[in-house]
């Protein structure tokens, strides 16, 4: 499994695709960390009826989109995206924002 430098909640940017400039928290990522739900992006979808909703229709579903369309929000530069690095505080490996060396929480 590939090592995803974005986590559940971190604040990120989508960077292409027809949603380009919206941003919010990570909501979900997918097991094998190549798609990512970010909360306030929706793509409509018509839904078939089933046993457990029994009236389908078309229905806002979260969108998936591929984790390489999204980049982190720098914590201090609220604007841009950055890379994720990391570096060793007090014998604890910590994320670090490379633009503007600040610690991503």
């Amino acid at each position: 499994m590939a090592k995803s430098k974005l986590l559940k909640g971190d604040i990120v940017k989508v960077i292409s695709g027809s949603r380009k400039g919206e941003s919010g928290p990570i909501t979900s990522l997918s097991k094998d960390k190549k798609f990512v739900t970010v909360q306030g992006i929706d793509v409509i979808k018509h839904v078939k009826p089933s046993q457990t909703d029994t009236e389908g229709g078309i229905k806002k579903v979260p969108a998936k989109l591929n984790a390489s369309n999204v980049g982190l929000l720098d914590p201090k530069q609220k604007e841009s995206t950055t890379r994720v690095g990391y570096s060793i505080e007090n014998g604890k490996k910590v994320r670090i924002a490379k633009k503007s060396n600040s610690q991503v929480k």
